[in-house]
């Protein structure tokens, strides 16, 4: 048997024994306890800055994160299903007719950000990393929403090190991410040696570390890269420069890991987008706050959008509407007596006002509010309410406030997701305690295009306890990268 066979029946058996007996079985086939491969990541982590050494972040898994074949096959369909939908999404937006859904993906936005979007040398550009967030459920899964400036990839892509080190394939390989991120900067600038700047404000100050991972990764691929503060981006007439290793070299490319509705609070911005506009410096993601909204899965569902989804995605847009909850878009107008907020059904009967949500049961409530974008509250589940999670005191007023907000941050409700259940074993590398947890996964596949292709170059995986509605990266939470094991797939608990 080949050491690739080896390794995958070795990391099945730890899955589907649920960890009980996940030590044991890593020594018998061969000789490793668990907890080594977990101080491997842990000290990737640390190694690479990631993780202070005194403060990891969250537990490890003496394993990758086993996917069936066909869940495989339908992460590798999805970057290319979602790039069509970006792009039909652009033309929405700069084409004619449809004004009310534009209305929507505008509404709250600064008139100056709208015309800098507006910028004819823009129409076509588009985000070169996506990354959706899908719920594992029993036998599918759900998109919850794109995230438009993704954290976790420099995080992803230090454990897809460790892991292959240890001899485990993961799905985009050792090196996925930073090599298909690297393409990806060379394909936006058009040029075979770009200078990289990764951009990292304040307000994402927590995400610096790995970022710096990242631009040290960048410059192993043959790029020469920095992770820098907004302040440290040089103005010149000639474009963007920053200083690498005592020179300074002017800028070809902007990663931007900052959130547009902070752009006011992030220095130099109005001369970073100037540079943008004077096309002296490309930038991604686009200054365009329309593709940021999460709204925008929202309007894959409404009826009037349908002939304009199969027009510009054919066959893709069945496919990617079956993975998306239902979404309504929380609009505060009053409804017509002859018509009804489309797809909304409460006991049985069409909705014409939200607030008749308000009486819904707990069991009823199985929705989730949140806001759509640009806003503070829009992203690390910050605004997020789950409706059956809340009182109904709690949900009566997130409804009023989400239709309150509408003027300035407009609010999506939408059909919760569950996921299954999966029993995931862990080690706490805070004390070697190996252990078992009972949870629902989330994962994230990064999608880096280059040549009007989106490929798949890793993804990572967050298990969180099973009474947790919210499954995000915390203390108490695993998280790791993704293998492909075989059709069986992690044992469900």
């Amino acid at each position: 048997m080949s050491e690739d066979n080896d390794n995958r029946d070795r990391q099945s058996e730890i899955f589907r024994s649920g960890g009980r007996s996940a030590c044991a079985c890593v020594e018998r086939s061969e000789g490793r306890a668990s907890s080594r491969v977990c101080e491997s990541v842990a000290q990737e982590l640390v190694t690479g800055g990631i993780w202070q050494e005194d403060a990891p972040g969250h537990l490890v898994s003496p394993a990758p994160f086993p996917l069936s074949q066909t869940e495989v096959a339908v992460l590798r369909d999805l970057g290319p299903a979602l790039l069509l939908f970006y792009r039909a999404l652009n033309r929405l937006w700069f084409g004619r007719g449809h004004d009310w859904a534009k209305a929507w993906l505008n509404r709250g936005k600064p008139e100056w950000l709208l015309e800098a979007a507006r910028m004819g040398h823009f129409k076509q550009h588009l985000p070169v990393l996506i990354r959706p967030d899908l719920i594992l459920g029993r036998s599918q899964m759900w998109i919850t929403e794109l995230d438009s400036v993704p954290g976790g990839a420099g995080h992803a892509a230090a454990m897809a090190r460790a892991y292959a080190r240890e001899g485990f394939s993961v799905l985009g390989g050792a090196e996925g991410i930073p090599t298909f991120f690297a393409e990806a900067m060379r394909c936006l600038a058009e040029r075979q040696d770009p200078v990289v700047a990764l951009v990292v404000s304040d307000e994402s100050e927590d995400y610096r570390p790995e970022m710096c991972w990242m631009a040290r990764a960048l410059c192993e691929a043959g790029l020469a890269a920095a992770c820098v503060h907004p302040r440290e981006v040089i103005f010149e007439e000639e474009g963007l420069g920053l200083l690498l290793e005592g020179s300074r070299r002017r800028i070809d490319v902007l990663w931007r890991f900052y959130e547009l509705f902070d752009l006011r609070n992030v220095p130099k911005s109005e001369l970073i987008l100037y540079a943008a506009r004077k096309r002296k410096v490309r930038v991604s993601p686009p200054f365009k706050p329309f593709l940021e909204e999460k709204l925008a899965l929202a309007l894959l569902h409404h009826p009037l959008l349908e002939e304009f989804w199969e027009a510009e995605m054919g066959q893709h847009f069945a496919v990617l509407r079956s993975l998306v909850p239902p979404a309504w878009v929380v609009d505060p107008s009053p409804v017509p007596p002859h018509a009804e907020i489309s797809g909304l059904r409460f006991r049985g009967r069409p909705v014409r006002d939200f607030m008749e949500l308000s009486e819904a049961t707990q069991s009823e409530r199985r929705l989730v509010l949140k806001p759509s974008g640009f806003s503070p509250l829009s992203w690390g589940a910050r605004g997020v309410v789950v409706g059956h999670d809340v009182s109904r005191e709690v949900w009566t007023q997130a409804l009023e406030n989400a239709l309150r907000s509408f003027d300035s941050t407009v609010y999506i409700l939408q059909e919760f997701r569950e996921g299954r259940r999966v029993e995931v074993p862990t080690c706490d590398v805070r004390d070697g305690r190996e252990g078992l947890l009972r949870g629902r996964t989330r994962l994230c596949p990064y999608y880096y295009v280059c040549e009007e292709r989106a490929e798949l170059a890793g993804v990572l995986a967050t298990v969180c306890s099973e009474e947790k509605k919210l499954i995000h990266g915390m203390r108490d939470a695993v998280m790791t990268v993704c293998s492909e094991e075989g059709d069986s797939g992690v044992q469900d608990g």
